[in-house]
């Protein structure tokens, strides 16, 4: 999803997606431990997701408007 239809999104939404990000990361964290992934470029991938949620939900704590937004 791009960072635009994020920010339309409900903040119990973006919440619930963050939570299953989390565990996504723990998934893959363990995955790559025991040797079923091989694949670590995922992991940069997940946790720049998870980056960009608590920035949205960052933002509206703070009642920052995104750039463009009036």
């Amino acid at each position: 999803m791009k960072t635009a239809e994020l920010r339309l999104m409900a903040i119990e939404e973006l919440k619930t997606k963050l939570s299953d990000t989390r565990n996504e990361l723990m998934n893959l964290r363990f995955q790559i431990v025991t040797g079923q992934q091989t694949d670590t470029s995922r992991l940069k991938a997940v946790r720049r997701q998870i980056a960009i949620y608590e920035t949205i939900l960052r933002e509206r704590e703070l009642g920052i408007k995104p750039e463009g937004e009036k």
